[in-house]
């Protein structure tokens, strides 16, 4: 049990990581979202094992490990004392784009940001999708098309107006 359990894990983990990186964008909360998901796998992992399509199942966990711990009412405090500054010149490039791409995602809603990394960075179709976030298919796509509209938004905006 625990050396097929090694191995799916060993093929897969980076996978997970950025996964649950696009879906909490911090790269240390993805690594605590991918563990306690992890954790929760190999306890459970005869059935998992036995399933049609285990990393779906563990992608399931990490979204719902990411929304119980968006519900806890310390997530929903924020301070305002400390702003950072811009510590290098912005560069033009993938860089940017991909940090452009990145803060427009953290500015979304869970369940919009689970819609567009399933669909677009797990290359989940929307049936596949639907059945991960236990939802219909209708509902993928309105979320997917409000996750997008968003983003753009976001990304339109001037640089020092951008949340994230």
């Amino acid at each position: 049990m625990a050396d097929d359990y090694r191995e799916f894990v060993s093929a897969r983990l980076e996978g997970f990581r950025r996964t649950a990186f696009l879906l909490c964008g911090d790269w240390h909360n993805a690594d605590d979202l991918v563990s306690s998901a992890l954790l929760k796998v190999l306890r459970h992992w005869r059935r998992v094992s036995a399933m049609d399509d285990p990393e779906a199942y563990v992608r399931r966990v990490l979204l719902r490990n990411l929304i119980d711990e968006r519900r806890r009412p310390w997530r929903r405090e924020s301070s305002w004392a400390w702003v950072p500054e811009q510590a290098v010149d912005p560069v033009d490039g993938p860089v940017t784009d991909r940090v452009a791409v990145v803060a427009a995602l953290k500015q979304l809603p869970p369940r919009q940001r689970a819609a567009v990394v399933l669909r677009y960075f797990c290359d989940l179709s929307v049936e596949q999708t639907a059945a991960e976030l236990g939802c219909s298919t209708g509902t993928v796509k309105s979320q997917t098309a409000r996750a997008l509209e968003g983003m753009r938004t976001a990304m339109s905006k001037p640089e020092g107006t951008r949340r994230g």
